[in-house]
């Protein structure tokens, strides 16, 4: 099994210039808008969806997909492909805690035990020099809800050329910042989305 995702390279043409969406988010670093396929959802309109849904722009049409990269993460790391509560033992009747949306990854404990694994989510502030974990949760999940494939497709999307130059958007009690930035001079965008850009038109060989 493996978890779909989506990443949205909206540009705009500014004259001569193409420009690329990017948002700042407040505690991670600059971002490329992306997010998690639903399930039985078609890639397009996932697309479409996660583009509206983090930058809020109604005015985007899809140029066409690019292309899929499938990536099979570290030994001791998995994805949740299934919402899941999180058990303080492996065992469905222990004590549910909290739980972990589907998307997020998360890390193995050497602990394997009746179908479950011992895991732990941890969240970063990246912005801060060095990073820092600015919170984490620990206990078992069923191994069933878990996989450790995720299969990325890039999409290319064009907004009008006369989209405000920045905003801001409020979700998940954080205030995100979006702006246009040159195409072939982009700031410095987080790992591993910092590659996502060369892969597409190196990899790939697309033309924005």
């Amino acid at each position: 099994m493996c978890l779909k995702k989506v990443t949205t390279f909206i540009t705009r043409n500014n004259g001569k210039e193409k420009q690329l969406l990017l948002f700042k988010h407040p505690h991670a670093g600059i971002q490329i808008p992306a997010g998690t396929i639903e399930r039985d959802e078609a890639n397009e309109v996932a697309a479409l969806r996660e583009a509206f849904e983090e930058t809020g722009l109604d005015n985007i049409k899809v140029m066409c997909e690019i292309g899929c990269l499938t990536t099979c993460l570290p030994e001791n790391k998995y994805v949740v492909i299934e919402k899941s509560n999180i058990f303080s033992r492996p065992d469905l009747n222990s004590f549910d805690w909290a739980s972990f949306r589907r998307g997020i990854t998360i890390e193995h404990h050497a602990n394997s035990e009746k179908g479950f694994k011992h895991v732990t989510y941890k969240e970063y502030d990246n912005v801060e020099n060095p990073s820092y974990i600015t919170y984490q949760i620990t206990g078992w999940i069923p191994e069933n809800c878990i996989a450790k494939e995720i299969t990325r497709y890039f999409y290319h999307l064009e907004a009008k050329s006369d989209t405000d130059d920045s905003w801001e958007i409020s979700a998940d009690n954080h205030i995100f910042e979006f702006f246009w930035a040159p195409i072939n001079d982009l700031p410095k965008i987080v790992s591993p989305q910092d590659e996502w850009v060369s892969y597409a038109k190196e990899h790939l060989k697309y033309k924005f």
